[in-house]
């Protein structure tokens, strides 16, 4: 797994605008880091995304979206992972 992990890590890394990715299980742990993401924040990804599932309609899968003057963070939960992906604006 950890290979097709990596691989999806690079993939998304290689998509205009992205400047870092986070991938981390439903508990916080930090599964992979690429780019201007820290595993620092994996906890807290986790949390926002865990806390989002429970405010969205049944059935919906919420994607969390932060917002700044040069660049979004897009937070996603599914199937127990949630990805942190860092965009340029």
């Amino acid at each position: 797994m950890e290979g097709a992990l990596d691989k999806q890590l690079d993939e998304s890394m290689a998509q205009p605008g992205v400047v870092g990715v986070m991938c981390v299980d439903e508990k916080g742990l930090c599964l992979g880091v690429r780019g201007n993401s820290t595993p620092e924040g994996a906890g807290h990804v986790a949390t926002l995304a865990n806390k989002a599932r429970e405010l969205a309609p049944y059935g919906v899968e919420p994607v969390v979206v932060l917002e700044s003057p040069g660049c979004n963070v897009l937070v996603k939960q599914q199937n127990g992972v949630t990805l942190a992906v860092n965009k340029v604006l």
